[in-house]
């Protein structure tokens, strides 16, 4: 078997990715308050490729991609609308499954909502408090940073920087209750309209991070072959996640670490929060699907792009071009893209190849499956 090789965000390199036969993968996944953007659907699309690839090479997958179901966006969205939390989340949920089935996404071993997982997440935080890393004070749990050697390990931001990044992004630092500025919640106090549960430490919510360490630890054991999400989970989600789920368990928790770029439209991230989105059920609407994912992938899953009006119709001309050479004779398209996928997933280097074929009339069918793309 040929060597798959992959950037690994943790080790700033690109190296050999050999798990065992059985692939444990963990990706972060939606919080369900509002439709699925391409943004999204690059990250998902990117492991959906990693996923097929595998399972070429003769690998089974147990992926797992959680639904943060409990998380402050959606309680804000769910106050805006006047609806219960758990009915918008639902609703987006099936969305996004909607459009992932729509771009031919295959299924994932589990989709578990961190609602599912207040027990996993109570013992979970025991287990970070009775080892000495996490300490209680005004009705918190907190993690403490300073016990923790390894900490900034996937990002290699130094304190400074982490620091500015927790405070663009939800990070409190400077709740007085913290011991340090870096020191992130694993259980707090709901607000009046939240939902809140029991625990030893008082009513209440757990934080953003201990929700998937929780559930990764029930869904796949305690060391996970490969997790991903993106490069904008790298810190602080990441960074927390492998902080706690090592201090917990005692054991490594990622061997690969494994990240997408952002998109960007009118110059800036795309992103709920600034509103500059293209969604994909509209997109539904006007190309077909197929069209959509090759717009996707036409691009390396490590480098950033910008939405152009121009993506859709060359793809859509482009998928035209596929589906004329779809029969004849195959020659070595396959072990070509084979080759490329095998480059750190390079499948833009797979796409060109497959251009070339149609063009020369080389049947382009079984590389286009293997590209998820149903001609």
């Amino acid at each position: 078997m040929t060597t798959l090789l992959l950037y690994d965000t943790a080790r700033a390199r690109i190296v050999p990715f050999e798990p065992n036969p059985h692939v444990l993968m963990y990706t972060c996944g939606i919080t369900p308050y509002d439709a699925t953007h391409l943004g999204h659907a690059a990250t998902f699309i990117s492991y959906d490729l990693l996923q097929r690839h595998l399972i070429d090479k003769g690998y089974t997958v147990q992926c797992v991609r959680n639904v943060t179901d409990v998380d402050d966006p959606l309680f804000v969205k769910a106050r805006e609308l006047g609806v219960h939390y758990l009915d918008l989340a639902a609703a987006e949920e099936a969305r996004f499954e909607r459009d992932l089935v729509a771009l031919n996404a295959l299924p994932v071993a589990a989709t578990p909502r961190a609602s599912s997982a207040i027990p996993d997440i109570r013992g979970f935080i025991g287990m970070v408090l009775d080892r000495g890393f996490a300490y209680q004070a005004g009705g918190s749990v907190y993690f403490d940073v300073t016990k923790s050697d390894t900490f900034g390990s996937v990002s290699h931001y130094t304190e400074e920087e982490m620091i500015e990044l927790a405070k663009q992004r939800g990070g409190q630092i400077d709740d007085p209750n913290k011991r340090h500025p870096l020191d992130f919640v694993l259980w707090h106090p709901s607000a009046a309209d939240e939902p809140a549960w029991d625990t030893m430490w008082g009513a209440g919510r757990p934080g953003w991070h201990i929700e998937c360490s929780a559930l990764a630890l029930r869904e796949l054991g305690t060391t996970i072959d490969l997790h991903g999400g993106g490069a904008d989970l790298i810190f602080p989600h990441h960074e927390c996640e492998r902080a706690q789920s090592e201090a917990a368990t005692g054991e490594r928790f990622v061997k690969h670490w494994m990240h997408t770029a952002l998109i960007s439209m009118d110059g800036q991230k795309m992103s709920k929060s600034l509103g500059n989105l293209v969604f994909v059920d509209r997109l539904r609407t006007e190309y077909d699907p197929m069209a959509i994912r090759l717009g996707l992938i036409e691009h390396h899953y490590r480098t950033e792009w910008e939405w152009d009006d121009g993506l859709m119709h060359r793809n859509a001309t482009r998928l035209m071009l596929w589906r004329a050479s779809a029969e004849g004779t195959t020659g070595d398209l396959l072990d070509e893209v084979r080759e490329r996928l095998d480059d750190d997933l390079d499948s833009p280097g797979a796409v060109a190849a497959v251009d070339r074929a149609a063009a020369n009339g080389v049947c382009t069918r079984a590389a286009a499956e293997l590209l998820g793309v149903l001609l």
